[in-house]
């Protein structure tokens, strides 16, 4: 009979419990070794060179990306896998009609028949990680078990991984477990489980990002919105940016926006030319952990060290610092590559694809060079708008929330809550109108409370309720505000030009947190007029201002309406005050 083998006496000294799961997970998996990471330089290039060898890695053109590598995922095993990532809780309705569902003793038995005896002739790496700076009492580790060496190399850069740590587990005594195989890549044979209760992860048969990087939304998002709601804060699908006026005053505003909304674009934002003197600062691009601070005030800290950006409309116009980030130390997943062996991707202004994401040589008629879905890996140290706020312990204080979404004719470019319980009503009833490339349809509207459909690890009921006790015990909460950068004219135009002057806006909502801009009162919310907007320079219609700020409110009666009936989906979990807000809503619209 097959045994594991012996662990090295190094880190594994480091923590008696983690050393034994270990040794648990190789008895069932039967590596030919173990591999504890430390999280080195030396071994992250000692990975690279094994993965060059075994043609897993591609060396890109190292004069114009120099230590960029491309990755080609296997073609069926290109995005998260919704549908088949589960939340395991003992009590169906703990997970809520948001999520998959799977009892915790199935999952477990089912998870382990696939892994029994799966890494036999592998490196079984054991990856230690900090979500979060290593010394932040607001930071929660980690430990990854997997059998990938291209998830090594992206948790090297996506999380403060190795031996500091383990260290830190030690000290904590608490960990949360991620087992993961890239298995035999059998899409019938994928799933992706979390055991909340047990602060664990199971994931086989996929080695795409989404699925395999186990800190990033399994445990940063499903994991710690257990966590967060166990210890009284918030785990959020948000981005985190700076504002800094040329004064040298700093506001930090996180916010949350589905997909396609200009997430990233926004996090890296570049200030317009007329706005001299401005700078805008990224601490994090896609997630946000909030925790109440001494002084009343909510401060949030970033739980990642990188990106894992889609490349597809990344380019100097669209997003220039992103642009600027990843021309070198990346890893490319599946994007294409030109005759110079450039990576290449939709949305490039120079260079024209030889090959595609699968290799083979471009063909129009196979579909876009790259993959839609294609991503990069780096550290979020190369961005030229970093913030060194993203390794302060204390995190940042948060002077504003801000939700959005793409409507073409709802949604006004911006508005605010009256209040912390009207901001969650807003924030609960998210949605976006789909694309036709995205789906075929346009104008289909699809809810995403708070952009985290796909990501809480928990009852959307038991998660709005907890946002609602939060910001009860916050003395001065954030402002909460809503904004839209995609109204349309009947035409189809976009009424606002959107990318850096975005940044009117957010001075805006910047203004109102410190008391100092006007607002107007309307049936939704609060707004500014006309003149209370910074439109100086803009070519831009005074009909396209009054249309960007007009509220509808037959328009808004549907909304509220469609999300009540959303809510009764929760049935009596849904908390009654926020069913109380709802229904002030509709009287308000009803009364214009």
């Amino acid at each position: 009979m097959a045994t594991a083998p012996q662990q090295p006496t190094d880190m594994a000294s480091l923590n008696r419990a983690v050393a034994a799961w270990v040794a648990d997970v190789a008895q069932l998996t039967l590596p030919q070794k173990i591999q504890w990471c430390d999280g080195s330089d030396a071994e992250f290039h000692m990975l690279e060179r094994q993965l060059v060898a075994a043609a897993e890695l591609i060396p890109l053109n190292q004069h114009t990306y120099p230590g960029c590598y491309l990755y080609r995922s296997d073609p069926a095993d290109v995005a998260r896998v919704e549908h088949l990532t589960y939340i395991c809780t003992k009590d169906r309705e703990d997970a809520g009609p948001n999520n998959p569902w799977m009892a915790p003793t199935q999952a477990h038995r089912q998870m382990d028949d696939l892994f029994r005896g799966c890494m036999r002739g592998r490196t079984l790496y054991v990856i230690p990680y900090c979500m979060g700076p290593i010394d932040s009492a607001y930071s929660r580790c980690g430990v990854e078990i997997t059998d990938s060496a291209y998830v090594v190399l992206n948790m090297r850069l996506m999380t403060r991984m190795g031996r500091a740590a383990l260290e830190r587990i030690n000290r904590d005594g608490a960990f949360v477990k991620g087992l993961h195989s890239i298995g035999d890549l059998n899409h019938e044979r994928r799933f992706i489980m979390h055991f909340p209760e047990e602060l664990s992860i199971k994931s086989f048969g996929s080695g795409y990002g989404g699925n395999a990087l186990l800190g990033k939304k399994c445990h940063a998002l499903r994991i710690a919105s257990w966590q967060a709601r166990t210890e009284g804060w918030l785990a959020e699908h948000m981005l985190i940016v700076g504002i800094e006026n040329p004064q040298g005053e700093i506001h930090y505003i996180a916010c949350a926006f589905p997909s396609a909304c200009g997430k990233t674009n926004l996090s890296m934002l570049i200030p317009p030319a007329s706005y001299r003197g401005w700078k805008v600062w990224t601490v994090g691009d896609d997630i946000a952990w909030l925790h109440p601070g001494k002084d009343g005030r909510l401060y949030a800290i970033n739980p990642e060290s990188g990106y894992f950006g889609v490349a597809p409309g990344t380019n100097q116009k669209t997003n220039r610092n992103a642009y600027e980030t990843i021309r070198h130390n990346t890893i490319f997943t599946n994007v294409a590559v030109t005759a110079d062996n450039q990576p290449w991707w939709e949305g490039l202004t120079e260079g024209k694809p030889v090959r595609d994401w699968q290799g083979r040589p471009y063909d129009p008629g196979n579909g876009p060079a790259a993959h839609p879905n294609s991503r990069f890996t780096v550290a979020a140290s190369q961005n030229p708008s970093y913030s060194k706020a993203a390794d302060a312990p204390g995190g940042v204080p948060i002077s504003a929330i801000v939700f959005g979404g793409r409507r073409r004719t709802l949604a006004p470019l911006v508005y605010q809550a009256r209040n912390w319980l009207h901001g969650v009503l807003i924030g609960a009833g998210v949605a976006s109108e789909t694309t036709a490339a995205a789906t075929g349809a346009v104008g289909i509207v699809r809810r995403d409370p708070m952009a985290m459909k796909p990501f809480t690890g928990y009852n959307f009921a038991d998660y709005w309720d907890h946002w609602i006790k939060v910001g009860a015990r916050i003395k001065a909460p954030p402002q909460i505000f809503h904004v839209n950068w995609f109204r349309q004219s009947d035409a189809g135009k976009f009424l606002w030009p959107g990318y850096g002057e975005n940044l009117r806006v957010l001075r805006w909502i910047i203004d109102r947190c410190k008391g100092t801009a006007h607002a107007r009162e309307t049936a939704i919310g609060l707004m500014p007029a006309p003149s209370d907007l910074d439109t100086a320079g803009l070519d831009i219609t005074k009909d396209a201002i009054d249309e960007l700020l007009a509220v509808h409110p037959d328009l808004w009666e549907e909304e509220l309406t469609a999300v009540g009936a959303y809510f009764d989906e929760f049935k009596e979990r849904l908390p009654q005050a926020l069913k109380h807000e709802l229904a002030e809503a509709l009287q308000r619209v009803r009364s214009e």
